[in-house]
């Protein structure tokens, strides 16, 4: 059974993630090229070393610490899935708020983890005002199936941080109005 709960600064650390697989086979990724998105042959295996994971604790912790959100799916007592939105708007008339992760274990994946988290994440930048959810999304063409699946498109306003932090993700929106 899967339990869901938003986290707490100090309920997130790297123990939290002892269980957590984050690896995904890619094979092909979304590219945009001349204006149009095509597939293309791309294949490699992401995963995270742990500076990485170090980093995305530091990062959550600073997500629930300054008024964001941290939401977690568990199986089990173990941590299985997560999102996190960032308090800050941005995109001028868009209002945007980030979503600025949304994982799921890689023993949990096709269960609809992924998409409960994400309902979470929309209900919460909602109530906080936000006319949409902003994604900077893998391109791995299985993640971008996952969030056409949950409705969000190609964003209006590109946020220029995310383009330059990973030029290869895809940004995505999600209207709140729905």
């Amino acid at each position: 059974m899967i339990r869901y709960r938003e986290l707490c600064e100090d309920e997130i650390s790297r123990e939290l993630f002892q269980d957590f697989i984050r690896r995904q086979r890619v094979e092909q990724c979304w590219r945009k090229e001349e204006g149009k998105w095509v597939i293309k042959p791309d294949p490699f295996v992401d995963d995270w070393s742990e500076e990485d994971y170090q980093f995305l604790v530091a990062c959550l912790k600073r997500t629930a610490g300054t008024g964001g959100f941290v939401y977690a799916a568990f199986c089990r007592g173990s941590l299985k899935g997560f999102a996190s939105v960032e308090p800050e708007m941005s995109g001028g008339e868009e209002r945007y708020l980030d979503l600025s992760s949304l994982h799921v274990s890689e023993d949990m994946r096709g269960k609809g983890i992924g998409r409960e988290l994400f309902l979470a994440a929309c209900r919460w930048a909602k109530e906080k005002g936000a006319g949409k959810l902003y994604i900077s999304g893998h391109s791995a063409v299985e993640t971008q199936a996952f969030y056409k699946a949950v409705g969000c498109v190609e964003a209006k306003v590109y946020n220029k941080k995310h383009v330059e932090a990973e030029p290869y993700d895809c940004q995505l929106e999600y209207s709140l109005q729905v």
